[in-house]
Formats: structure tokens, sequence, C-alpha cells
């Protein structure tokens, strides 16, 4: 197996181990007395939807909301597509219906929640005094910063009718059971599509700290409903005696499965982590140095081995080109690694898009800068202008997926062979 081979069939191994058609049937609950409503919103949950509606032997009916592209065909469920990181009018058509059907509800009556990542933009329920329009400057500054996604969130769910606990709130008393894939570091459910089912810690002066933080210039709108808005629900509430946040596909079991190609290929896999954050370009040059070492000191392992490695980098933008925090992360290895012979890598959202961009990610070879160079490319240029996207179409290494139906976050892997 070549290299190539082997980063991209680990890849997939990653992907196909989230995939709702697998995960989903195995955590169905017995059907209800009364009515089965489902709801949801994510990245994953139009293909949640379609293996629901495949496995359940029961009437059910509801709407959940994906994101452009992302749509299965279903017969009794609706699946709304919506726009994605930046909210849009048709996903907050869809939150408003989604939050009107759990409304009325008996302790008789069930609410399935499909719930994945990308939900906290798709679930676009701004608060009362908020317009989409300034939901919108919110979340595009907020990707802009630098912000985790545990921050990002945070202040998410205190401008929102539907996040941070508010939709258990209104479904209340109601049974809730919420599926949930995982695309956040430590597998935190409240920060899950911004935690609609689940209680939430955080406070309105919490996300008033991380504006101020990340110095964004909030809409007068939105400041004024972060100093008088109410708390959202915290633990303890009664609203969360009857209801059940159910993990059903992690980051960390990808990641294993990604191991399992490599050892089964009699390849060492070391896993670093799952929720690695931080700048992407930081972290790159973190990665390279541990290929490094494996590589000359074979330490923490003797090649051939893999590093493999999930969780959510940033960017803080700071020029004006296209990419995402996968492509940002490999230009930066590659240029730590500076051609470093045997040294290989791919980096992919598990959701087949990188950013905003069409691709998932893209792979690095020993030979990835001196093509660039010939092509009359600077690895270094585009770096400083947050332009990877661009860097790697033009050698032609783009990791192209299309949409993979899941979203169990950032999947890095680096393959050192034997010299």
């Amino acid at each position: 197996m070549t290299p190539e081979k082997l980063l991209k069939a680990m890849f997939k191994a990653g992907v196909d181990a989230a995939l709702p058609s697998l995960c989903v049937p195995a955590h169905l609950p017995p059907r209800p007395k009364g009515r089965t409503v489902i709801i949801g919103g994510g990245k994953a949950s139009g293909a949640m939807a379609k293996a629901l509606e495949d496995a359940w032997d029961g009437p059910l009916d509801g709407v959940v909301v994906t994101r452009y592209g992302y749509r299965l065909p279903t017969e009794r469920l609706e699946v709304v597509e919506a726009a994605h990181p930046v909210p849009d009018q048709a996903g907050r058509e869809a939150a408003k219906r989604i939050f009107e059907a759990v409304q009325g509800l008996t302790e008789d009556d069930l609410v399935l929640a499909l719930i994945s990542g990308g939900g906290s933009a798709l679930l676009a329920a701004p608060a009362e005094g908020i317009s989409l329009e300034d939901k919108q400057a919110v979340n595009k500054a907020l990707l802009a910063s630098g912000a985790t996604i545990s921050e990002m969130n945070t202040v998410r769910k205190h401008l929102s009718a539907i996040k941070g606990g508010r939709l258990a709130r209104a479904a209340y008393p109601a049974n809730v059971v919420a599926l949930m894939i995982s695309d956040v570091p430590g597998d935190d459910a409240s920060i899950i599509a911004s935690g609609p089912t689940v209680p939430d810690t955080s406070t309105n002066a919490d996300a008033i700290a991380i504006v101020e933080k990340y110095k964004i210039d909030l809409p007068p709108a939105v400041r004024k409903v972060l100093d008088t808005i109410e708390e959202t629900p915290k633990p303890g509430d009664k609203c969360f005696e009857r209801v059940e946040n159910v993990m059903i596909a992690t980051p960390q079991a990808s990641l294993e499965a990604a191991a399992a190609v490599a050892r089964e290929a009699g390849i060492t896999p070391m896993i670093l982590g799952d929720s690695i954050e931080g700048e992407s370009r930081d972290v790159g040059l973190v990665h390279a140095g541990i290929a490094r070492q494996c590589a000359l000191r074979g330490q923490p392992a003797e090649p051939p081995c893999v590093l493999i490695s999930g969780g959510e980098t940033t960017i803080t933008l700071t020029g004006d080109g296209k990419g995402g925090p996968n492509t940002e992360f490999l230009l930066s290895l590659a240029i730590a690694l500076d051609g470093a012979p045997n040294i290989y890598a791919l980096a992919g959202d598990t959701d087949g898009v990188d950013g905003s961009e069409d691709n998932a990610g893209a792979l690095i070879y020993p030979d990835t800068l001196k093509r660039a160079e010939a092509a009359g490319i600077s690895a270094k240029a585009m770096l400083a202008n947050n332009d990877p996207y661009t860097f790697f179409k033009g050698i032609g290494d783009l990791l192209e997926t299309g949409p993979t139906m899941t979203n169990v976050n950032d999947l890095r892997l680096i393959f050192i062979d034997k010299p």
C-alpha cells in the first residue's frame, strides 16, 4: 500500500466509524405510549433522520435541518437544508418550526432529537430583540476571531431561543432522547450544536467576557440582549428530569478506527489526542516536531509509524485568502518539515468540508514544497495570506470527498516511513 493509499484508507475508516446508518439504529429507545416527534439539527442530522426512519417500526413525524447538500431522501420525516457556517433564513424558519413542534406535548410523548456538529449555525433561532442579520454578523466575527468552538458556542447559546437547554424547556414534560454525534473536544454535550437539550453551566457574563477577549464589535441589539436576557436553564432545572443525552459517535472512536487500519498494515499507530485545539499553524509546527523526532530518533515510535490526532483547530484571519483549518495546518506542517524525506500527511474535516470551500482537506508529500516552487507558488506567502486552499489546489493535492453525511471533527494523519 502506498503512503497516499494508506492515509486515504485511514481517513475513510475514521469517517465510516461515525456513519449514522451504523450508529443510530443501535441507540433507539422503546416506542412511547403517545406521539413520537423527531427534531434535530447538524451536518449529520439529515443522514441521522434517514437512518432513524429506516429503523423505526412505529409512527413518527417531525422536521430536521442540515447543511445544503447533506440531505438524504426520506418519506415520513422532513429534512430542510440551510446555510453553514453563517446562518440564513432557511435555518431560521426550520428552527422556528422545530421549536413549535415540541410544545404542548405530554408525559406520554417522546421527542427524539438528532443532534450533530453544525447545529449551532443551522438551528438559527435568534433570541427576542435580535435580527438574523445581527446573528450573521456575530457568527462571522467569531469565525474570524480565532475563538475555540467552546467559546463560540458559549456566545451562541446566550443569543438563541433554542440552544443552551432552551429546547428541553420547551419540550417539557415530554420524554426527550437526544442522539448526539460529537464534534467537540472532550465530547461535551453542552457544546455540541450549543446544547439545545443540555443544562448550561455558562452565563451571560461568560459570553460577554469572550466577546471582550476577542474584541468583537457587537451590534447594539446583541449587547443589549446579553445584558438583559434571562439565563439559560441550569443543572437541576426540572425541564431536564425527563431528558437523556446519548453520545452515539465520537472523535476518539474514529481515531481508533483509523489506527486499526494502520495496525493491520503493519504500521505502528500513535494517537496523540482527540481534543487538540489551538491555532492551526501552531499545531502544524508541533506535529512537525513530533514527526521529525520519530524519523530521526525513533521516538515516540520507530518508523514505519503514523501519528493520529483529532479535535478542532482555529484560524485567526489576517489575510484574505481561502481555506480552512486542515489545509492551514498542512501548509504550516509542510513548511516546518521543509521537504524531510519519507514523511507524508493527510488532514481533513470528517464532514467533507474544510472551512467553507469544496474540499475536505489536503495531502502533503516530501516533495510538496519543491513542486509548489516549480509552479511559482510561495508556501510562506500563501500561509501569511491565509490562502492554503489556493496553495494545494495549485499543486493538485486537495482532498475532495464530497459530503460525508457525518461530522466528528478533524482527522490528522502523519505517516513516517522507513528510510
